[in-house]
This record gives C-alpha cells, sequence and structure tokens, in this order.
C-alpha cells in the first residue's frame, strides 16, 4: 500500500494522528532490548506522544519552546521530538558523541529548554554543563539504571513526565488534539545543526512544509510503501535520521526499526533484513572492508571461487553500466555466482531482502559502489544537504552508476552557478539559519536559490555530477585539476586505509596523509607475526608502510598522471572528530587538519624523509594530551610492491 499525497496533514504531528487512525494496529517503531524485538502499533505510539506532550505542557512547555534529544536511537527519543513539536515546539537533536564543548555550544546557541537523554553517560554530561546553560529547565532521561534515588528537581524520568501528562490531560480533554490542530505548515519543525567543516556548526530551520514536502517527493520518486522495514541506526543530529528516519515513516506509514546499541548494529542488521538502507560511504567501505577481510582469511579454494565470481559480477556490472549487452556465457557465470557468492554475501551484511539502498553525505568511492551493484544490491547515489532537507536527487534503478548522483527529483530546480556551483531550489530549502540572518543570505539568493558550495555539472541525460567542494577544488602548479576528494575516495577503497587526506593545491605534485585501519592492519599484522602495542607503534612499522605504499601504486594506476600520490605518511593516530580534524559525520575539516599537521605538508614538498611532530589527542571530557612522535615521509615508486 502506498499513501496518496493528498493524504498529507499540515504537520508531523498531524501526520502522526492520521496514521493512529488508519494504520492504528500496525507496526510503526520496533526497539531491541535485551536481545528481544519489542514493537509499538501507530496507536500506541500516539499514545506515548500525547503523555509526553502533555506533561511537558504541565511543566511549561510551550510553542517556540526548544526540546534537545541525545543518544542512541531510540524509540523514546523519536516520540519526544514528535511530542515537542505537537506542542509547537522545536526539535533540536544532537550528536550523542559529542564532547562536553560542543554540546554546550548547540544547546546553548539553540536556547533549549528541555532535554531528553538516553541514559546516565548522557545527563552526567548535561549535569556538568548547567552552569554554561541558563535557559535549561528540566532533563528528561530514558534509561535510569546508575542514576540513583536522590535526583535533583530538573532531573525527572521519562514515566514521571507521562505521569503527569496524564493526570493533565484528565483535567483537560482534548488539549492535546487542539494543540496539533493548531499548528502550521510553516511552522520551524527542527533545527538540525550543519557539520561545521570551516567553523562552529550553524542551526538550520526546517519546516514542517519543507520536511513532509521533501518525504513526498521521495515517495514520488521511489515506490516506498507501509510495509518497508527501515533500520533507525545512523546518528539522531544527523539530517539524514531526522528526514528519513522520523518525517520518512510519519509520511509513508512504513515501521522504523531501532537496534539494541552501535555495537550490534551488524547483528540486527542481519536479524532484520530492511527492505530499505540508507548509509554513508564509511558504513559501505566497513562493509566491503569485512568482505575483504573474511575472504583473505578464508581457505585457498573458497578464495579462488570468490575473485573469479567476483571479477565476473564486476565485468557484467560494468556493460550493464555502459548500456551493453551481456553474452548468455557471462549471464550464466553471473547466476551460478549468485548461488555460491553474491546472495551468501548479502545475507551475511543483512541486505538479503533489501529493493534498493542508498549512499550518501559524502561521494562513495567508485570502486566500492560498483562492487555491491555486482554483487546484486540496489545501490544507488542520494544528494542533498541539511539546508535542503537532505535531499535533491535520486539515480533511477536503470541508471545507477558511480560517476553522478543521479536525477533531481520531482519538483527540485537545480543549476549551475559561478565556478560551477550547484545552486537548488525547491520546496525543501529551509527557513534561514537560526540567529544568523547574514549567513542565510550569503547562501540563499532573492530569487530563492540556495548556493551549495558544491562544485558539479549536469550531464547530457540530465544526471547532476558532483566534483567536490567548491573551495577545495583547485589546481597543481602546472594548472592540472586537483580535487582531493576524488582522489581519497580512491585511496579508501583499500580496506587498510580508514581515511586520507590529500594535498596539492598550487603544489607540484600530490601528496596525502594515512590513517590506518587499526582493525584490518592489525589482523594483517598478527597473521604474519609482526607484534605491535599501539596504534602509533604499528602504523611506523616499516612493513605496514610498504603494505600502504602498495596499495597507493594500486591507487595511482587508476588516476591521471598528474594526479598520482607521489609521497605520502602514516598518521600516528586516527583523524578524530574530538580533535576538530573531522566532523561528526566525518568530513575533514581541511582548514584546521592543513594548519595542525603544517610540518607533514611542509615535509612532503621540502624533500624530508623524517618530521617529528607533537600531536595533542583530545578525551571526550575535554581533557587534553600531546604525544610527540617522529614519522617517516615516504616516495611512491611508479610499480606497486608486492606485499
Amino acid at each position: 500500500m502506498k499513501r496518496p499525497p493528498s493524504d498529507d496533514p499540515l504537520t508531523l504531528p498531524g501526520c502522526l494522528l492520521r496514521n493512529a487512525a488508519e494504520l492504528a494496529d500496525r507496526t510503526a517503531i520496533r526497539e531491541k532490548d535485551g536481545g528481544i524485538w519489542q514493537s509499538w502499533s501507530w496507536r500506541r505510539y500516539r499514545d506515548e506522544v500525547r503523555e509526553l506532550a502533555l506533561g511537558l505542557a504541565a511543566l511549561g512547555f510551550g510553542r517556540g519552546d526548544k526540546l534537545s534529544v541525545i543518544g542512541d536511537n531510540r524509540p523514546r527519543l523519536y516520540w519526544a521530538q514528535v511530542a515537542a513539536q505537537a506542542l509547537g515546539g522545536i526539535a533540536v537533536p544532537v550528536y550523542q558523541d559529542s564532547i562536553a564543548k560542543e554540546m554546550a555550544y548547540v544547546l546553548d546557541h539553540a536556547e533549549v529548554s528541555v532535554v531528553v537523554a538516553e541514559d546516565q553517560e548522557q545527563v552526567d554530561k548535561i549535569a556538568s554543563l548547567r552552569d554554561e546553560l541558563p535557559r535549561l529547565r528540566l532533563v528528561v532521561y530514558d534509561d535510569p539504571r546508575g542514576l540513583g534515588r536522590d535526583r535533583p528537581r530538573w532531573l525527572r524520568a521519562f514515566e514521571e513526565v507521562q505521569e503527569l501528562g496524564r493526570a493533565f490531560g484528565g483535567e483537560r480533554p482534548g488539549y492535546f488534539e487542539a494543540e496539533v490542530a493548531r499548528g502550521r505548515a510553516d511552522d520551524v519543525a527542527m533545527i538540525c545543526y550543519t557539520s561545521g567543516t570551516t567553523g562552529h556548526p550553524k542551526g538550520a530551520m526546517l519546516t514542517h512544509a519543507n520536511a513532509i514536502r521533501t518525504a513526498r517527493t521521495f515517495l514520488e520518486a521511489e515506490d516506498v510503501r507501509v510495509d518497508d522495514e527501515w533500520l533507525s541506526y545512523l546518528p539522531m543530529a544527523w539530517v539524514g535520521d531526522s528526514i528519513y528516519s522520523l518525517v520518512m515513516s510519519l509520511v509513508a506509514g512504513f515501521p522504523c526499526n531501532c537496534p539494541e546499541s552501535p555495537e550490534t548494529v551488524q547483528r540486527d542488521l542481519r536479524e532484520l533484513g530492511p527492505t530499505i538502507l540508507l548509509a554513508p560511504p564509511r558504513i559501505w567501505e566497513n562493509m566491503l572492508t569485512s568482505v575483504q577481510v573474511r575472504a583473505a582469511d578464508a581457505s585457498p579454494l573458497k578464495r579462488r571461487v570468490f575473485e573469479r565470481f567476483r571479477a565476473v559480477a564486476e565485468r557484467a556490472e560494468l556493460l550493464r553500466a555502459d548500456g551493453k549487452r551481456v553474452s548468455w556465457r557471462l549471464r550464466l557465470a553471473c547466476a551460478l555466482g549468485e548461488l555460491l557468492v553474491y546472495r551468501p554475501v548479502r545475507d551475511q551484511l543483512g541486505l538479503r531482502r533489501a529493493r534498493w539502498a542508498y549512499t550518501g553525505g559524502a561521494p562513495l568511492g567508485p570502486d566500492a559502489f560498483r562492487f555491491f551493484r555486482a554483487f546484486g544490491l540496489n545501490l544507488k547515489q542520494v544528494y542533498g544537504s541539511t539546508e535542503v532537507s537532505a535531499l535533491v536527487s535520486i539515480q533511477p534503478d536503470a541508471e545507477a552508476n558511480p560517476v553522478t548522483v543521479g536525477r533531481p527529483c520531482p519538483g527540485v530546480e537545480v543549476k549551475i552557478g559561478e565556478r560551477g556551483e550547484v545552486l537548488i531550489r525547491s520546496a525543501g530549502v529551509f527557513r534561514g539559519y537560526f540567529k544568523a540572518e547574514a549567513a542565510t543570505r550569503e547562501v540563499v539568493d532573492p530569487d530563492g536559490w540556495f548556493h551549495t558550495g558544491d562544485a558539479g555539472f549536469l550531464d547530457p541525460r540530465g544526471h547532476l555530477v558532483i566534483i567536490d567542494r567548491t573551495r577545495d577544488v583547485g589546481a597543481l602548479d602546472d594548472g592540472a585539476p586537483f580535487a582531493p576528494q576524488f582522489i581519497e575516495n580512491k585511496l579508501k577503497f583499500s580496506p587498510y586505509i580508514r581515511e586520507a587526506v590529500a594535498v596539492g593545491d598550487g603544489r607540484p605534485f600530490v601528496a596525502t596523509m594515512i590513517a590506518i585501519d587499526l582493525g584490518t592492519v592489525g589482523s594483517w599484522a598478527e597473521r604474519r607475526g609482526l607484534p605491535y602495542t599501539s596504534y602509533l607503534d604499528l602504523s611506523q612499522k616499516p612493513e605496514v608502510r610498504a603494505l600502504i605504499r602498495a596499495e597507493i601504486a594500486k591507487c595511482n594506476a587508476t588516476l591521471p598522471a598528474a594526479t598520482r600520490v607521489r609521497r605520502f605518511l602514516l598518521l600516528t593516530k586516527d583523524l578524530d572528530p574530538d580533535d576538530a580534524e573531522i566532523t561528526r559525520t566525518r568530513k575533514v575539516r581541511r582548514r584546521h587538519v592543513a594548519e595542525k599537521y603544517a610540518p607533514f605538508i611542509d615535509a612532503f614538498y621540502s624533500g624530508q624523509d623524517e618530521v617529528e611532530v607533537t600531536a595533542t589527542v583530545t578525551y571526550e571530557d575535554g581533557r587534553q594530551a600531546k604525544i610527540q612522535s617522529r614519522v617517516r615521509v615516504e616516495t611512491v615508486e611508479a610499480a606497486a610492491v608486492d606485499v
């Protein structure tokens, strides 16, 4: 069953009331707890939201107030956002792994008055920030473990607030429904903070109309049904989760499923077998790495079978992508590969029922993209940003390829501006940045076009192609184009490379800083009897440098000669959002990295073979420590080195 657009109410709480009436006993949301999946129907979802909203109203929460949720994906944290919106309030999800300083900035800037926290860890963070948050009146917790019995008045249990709501509602029948009816389409529903790659994150205000019309745009492009299954595991503060988990579920009526914990996502994914899955490139890269590692650890016979049918699948996928005929011999080989390799791999990854899967948030390397497509997964690229409610374009099933991000969705206008910048105009374009009118005017022109900051073009088929961030696209000193993200994605296809930062703008050649994948490289070292004590120790071993040199040489073989990596070094630690090197969505903060690792970059181009550096590590509680190390700078030869 698919919802017609005429059914859409004006607000997200209105969608909830509609679902409770039309889909009353159908499953709305599940949560795995103690190894058991627990389900709530749409009727129970509405009742939970109503009781919480009435409890918040009894405690003084009203129109225009801000409520933040902090924690892993939990039904109560989703309910809390809808409860706030039902009262005319605004939801402000926050990254659960934020350090205290980051969390304090967002909560204070957004003027949050109520926080709904998952557990003791998040409550303790908030308690340590109380003096910096003068507007914060109430903290509500979900999980009581570890919190003790003597609690301050500003701290209340979720059930306690709902109990207040039942009493409040008994005295004021119809209050909840009347408040929902007061809501308007142009009311702000949520403030989603951007990644902050160039400074403090900005709060993008998304209205109910932005959210609902964007969801409807997606549903017009894809055949989403009420019996589809969605896994809600991405950070709740990411706009992708807000739109695709919360909003899409309310508009389309399909159930969301919350895993037991971040550590059990892969196991829960296999148990659930969702029909739709969205994952950023890092998740797909991790999945690919796990498959590659298992294949490498398999018996010689299984390894040969895997590699044989992998080559067959990729050859067929390349022919299909080019619109060429696949011979009957190749089709027959693929059918055998489906039985022996492709289906077992999809099943192991939890993708056996997936009708389609999406990658978004950043570009996925072409090799990784083709791998999953070749193995029978209908993986497609989706493009959007926080300021356009997370959706601009989607690839049609028959036109998926790693080069484009698909055709603009119905009702979305795309044009290319100065310096090749992609401009968007649609119903999803945000209201503006909260308390930042000047910043809003910089990105939304008087004609309503949002300036994305991405460089790209429309190909002859009408597909949008994203090259890189406009500010990051440059040239080598000989004029050869330099797009660092393209090179980095190529490098990250290697299971041994977790992160890469390419430099070369205005320089004579490309160099890169590499963060190894500790798990994969560690397993590689153990199989060879190579002892190590820490990330730093492992990363600086000559054998590991030789391994990564070989991986870079393989990558170079697929790059234009001018942009091949000539020099590299291995970082002594992974890039970390707590150290402001990457964002919470794992986007490189290039300016900060360039400043922090300036001695490394200088060493690339001054001919040094070794450089001494002092790295600052920031712990979750804000404490810092300094690590001194000496790093070897390596040169990549033209030919690959066999390791």
